[in-house]
Order: C-alpha cells, then structure tokens, then sequence
C-alpha cells in the first residue's frame, strides 16, 4: 500500500494520475495547503520542503518502507518500480520522456504557476509581471503546439510520465487566460488523455471534506 499527501494542485494531480495508471492501490490523505498542512511536524518529516506531493511506499525495494518527494522524481520512482513503459528503459526513448518531464517541470510548471498566483492570488495588481509570465506562457504553448503536431504524445508515438506530468497543468488553460482552440495539438491531446479513465480519476485525488465555513 502507498501513501499518497497531496492536494487538489497540478503537481499533486500527476502522481494520483500515475497511481490510477498503474493500478496501485493507494490511501490518499488530503494536506490542505491553504490552511499550512504542509507545514506540520508531521508532513515535514516527510517532505523537509513541506511541498506536496510526497508518498510514503510500505513495500519499498528492500521490503522496507520508503519515502520520495518532489513529484518527478514519485513518477520515476513508480514506472521503475513497477516496470511501467510509461518510462521506458531503452536509452534513446528514456531521454526522449526525460527531456521532456525536464521541460514540465523547468519551464511550464513555474511559469504557469506564476500565472495563477498574479492573476488569482497577488495581493496587487503587478501589470508588468502578468504580461512577463502570461507572454512566457503562450510561448510554451507554441512549444507543446509544435511538438505534438509531429508526435502523438510529447515524448513521441507512446503515452508516458511527460505527458502525465504536464496534462494536470494544461488542465488549467482557464487560469491562464489561454484559449486552447489557439494551439490544436494540444487540445487533441488534451481532449485525448481527458478521456483516459485514469486520468479522470487521477484528478478527483483528494476526495475530501472541508471542515468549517
């Protein structure tokens, strides 16, 4: 059994996509990162950067439990665990998912959630930044466009941990202020792996209830 800590976020949302995917049985436990679970004594002893996601694996590879942060490194740690071609051990096609789970998470993951938090979050309004990282955030579009006009998937003609990785920030066009009609190809593959049930299912990850007003 793991034990999934995370929230209703992009990062949190690729590992329970993941867990679907391979069919893992998992507990999920909510940390409410709005109210600073996060930074309890107890998820820092999981997570020193009390971030989520973090998993905590009773069966790991010794047979003993094993704990892995920072959510790239759960989605290599789960497709080598269980020999998943969602990462595949062939060099050329292993660099070839890599590099692009290295694009997620260097570029589209901080720049669009730099997005979210001066559009949703800022306390002022900072024209400047909006433009900066609204600008930088089309571009990458066009890149992930561009890309999977040639491929069916980014890491080529096979599904994998870069699409998995990148799918729950797309998910958020709407935070972005991007019409996804703009880029085609990444709508098809949006509307694509929409329509996996795993990945549904993998984004209703936490089922909670909020407590309080």
């Amino acid at each position: 059994m793991i034990d999934l800590y995370t929230w209703t976020t992009p990062n949190g949302r690729k590992v329970s996509i993941m867990l679907e995917e391979l069919g893992l049985p998992y507990r999920s436990h909510p940390i409410e990162i709005s109210k600073g679970d996060q930074y309890s004594d107890e998820f820092s002893a999981i997570n020193p950067n009390s971030k989520i996601p973090a998993i905590v694996d009773n069966d790991g590879p010794d047979g003993e439990p094993i704990t892995i942060f920072e959510s790239a490194a759960i989605l290599m740690y789960l497709a080598e665990k269980t020999g998943s071609a969602l990462l595949p051990s062939e060099t050329r096609a292993y660099y070839q998912v890599m590099q692009w789970v290295m694009l997620q998470m260097g570029s589209v993951g901080p720049i669009f959630g730099q997005v979210h938090h001066y559009y949703r979050a800022a306390k002022e309004d900072v024209p400047y930044a909006k433009k900066r990282y609204h600008d930088e955030t089309r571009r990458l579009y066009g890149v992930l466009n561009r890309r999977l006009e040639e491929t069916a998937f980014l890491a080529g003609a096979e599904y994998s941990i870069a699409d998995i990785a990148t799918y729950p920030w797309v998910a958020r066009f709407d935070w972005h202020k991007v019409d996804p009609n703009e880029f085609p190809a990444v709508k098809s593959w949006f509307d694509k792996l929409s329509a996996r049930p795993a990945v549904a299912k993998g984004m209703g990850v936490p089922h909670y209830e909020r407590k309080g007003k």
